[in-house]
């Protein structure tokens, strides 16, 4: 419940950010903070960490 709670916080201020500062790069905040939390999930697993991607991706076939 907790990484759901930090994702909304960074999405509300980046929004808020983007808007007065008028950079839309602001935007990109909450996908780097997502991406950043799957690597840390993925470095998490007790296998070697490509081992795991290719794992996961293996899943969908």
């Amino acid at each position: 419940m907790f990484i759901p709670i930090i994702l909304a916080i960074v999405t509300i201020f980046s929004v808020v950010f983007a808007i007065k500062k008028k950079r839309p790069i602001f935007f990109a905040l909450p996908v780097a903070a997502i991406l950043g939390i799957v690597v840390v999930k993925i470095a998490m697993v007790p296998m070697p960490f490509w081992e795991t991607v290719q794992f996961i991706f293996d899943l969908r076939g």
